[in-house]
């Protein structure tokens, strides 16, 4: 197993790093996000392209995880994250409204989703959701939560699930 928070995190041109102690300000064309990292962790930044962590205290346990943190701060703030939800069934729709997301599932209600500032939601059809946004932890929450409502399910299949997922489908029974 490789050891990536040996490797230095590139900061692109266009994305400014501030650190203010533990404190990391990451701003660039999409937007700013900022994190706190843990006390044991130490950010080294050599020049105005790349930062190194180190541990402060000899515990190497959580380098790695601030580390990848801080680059998916980067990513996101110059790319962003987005991901894709299907809805397969006969009548599931939705449609994004404002800040709601409005889900026809099958249910005797409608669903009304709340999307979080920072977040936007699109439906380029009825049976398509993108979530998109710069915080990846925000964006796969969202995408988790949409999902929650009527997971995949193993016999027809029905239900939403992400783009790429892969659905194992059951025999049924037989008599």
């Amino acid at each position: 197993m490789a050891s990536f928070y040996k490797y230095p995190v590139a900061i692109p041109s266009g994305v400014k790093l501030q650190i203010d102690g533990q404190k990391v300000v990451v701003t660039g064309p999409k937007g700013s996000l900022e994190h706190t990292i843990h006390p044991s962790v130490s950010m080294v930044q050599d020049d105005d392209s790349s930062i190194r962590f180190e541990s402060a205290s000899g515990d190497k346990a959580l380098i790695g995880t601030s580390r990848s943190l801080i680059n998916n701060m980067i990513i996101g703030v110059t790319a962003g994250y987005e991901k894709k939800l299907q809805l397969v069934g006969v009548g599931y729709r939705a449609q994004a409204q404002g800040n709601t997301v409005n889900l026809s599932l099958g249910f005797s209600h409608p669903v009304n989703h709340p999307v979080p500032a920072g977040i936007t939601v699109e439906t380029p059809s009825q049976t398509e959701i993108v979530v998109k946004g710069i915080d990846k932890q925000l964006v796969g929450q969202v995408a988790a939560e949409l999902r929650d409502y009527r997971r995949p399910e193993p016999y027809k299949g029905k239900g939403v699930r992400y783009a790429d997922e892969n659905v194992v489908r059951k025999e049924a029974k037989k008599k």
